[in-house]
């Protein structure tokens, strides 16, 4: 069991977790402000966090539904514009160091539940089994929605002269 109990153990949590966190809120709020506030409310739960986790996959897929949680409960109370501005875009690629740059940016062009999936599944290595227990829903449900995703995004791609 890990307990999130020391400094040295948020910290720990902190470094191994945030960058996956900003990249979930920024994929959701499709803004670098907004991701950044996500990223901050999550942290600030995970530090008044008292229960215990069973490991470190436990702790990753607890940050995971709360990232998702907070970025739902940020569209319900703001009205959220549905565009990212090019200096969103120049920023984010600015601050990236991932290979696959282009293709993360173009994920923006999907709902947000097939973006969510399409994460997960790609870029955190869950299993469909894995996501559909971390999003509450049906596994039938998740595979659906990643073969639908998938095909949006292939058709994003080829529009825009990627593939």
């Amino acid at each position: 069991m890990i307990k999130i109990d020391s400094e040295e153990a948020y910290t720990a949590a902190v470094t191994e977790f945030s960058d996956m966190i900003y990249r979930i809120a920024y994929q959701n709020m499709l803004n670098i402000a907004d991701a950044e506030d996500v990223v901050q409310e999550v942290l600030f739960k995970l530090l008044k966090h008292r229960g215990a986790f069973a490991d470190r996959e436990h702790i990753k897929a607890w940050l995971i539904r709360v990232t998702v949680n907070q970025c739902k409960d940020i569209h319900k109370i703001l009205f959220r514009r549905k565009e990212v501005s090019i200096e969103d875009i120049e920023e984010f690629d600015a601050a990236s160091d991932e290979s696959d740059d282009y293709v993360f940016l173009e994920l923006s062009k999907l709902p947000k539940e097939d973006r969510n999936v399409i994460y997960l599944y790609y870029y955190e290595g869950y299993s469909i089994r894995e996501i559909a227990e971390i999003l509450k829903k049906n596994q039938n449900t998740v595979n659906a929605r990643l073969t639908r995703a998938r095909r949006k995004l292939e058709k994003i791609l080829l529009e825009d002269d990627y593939l």
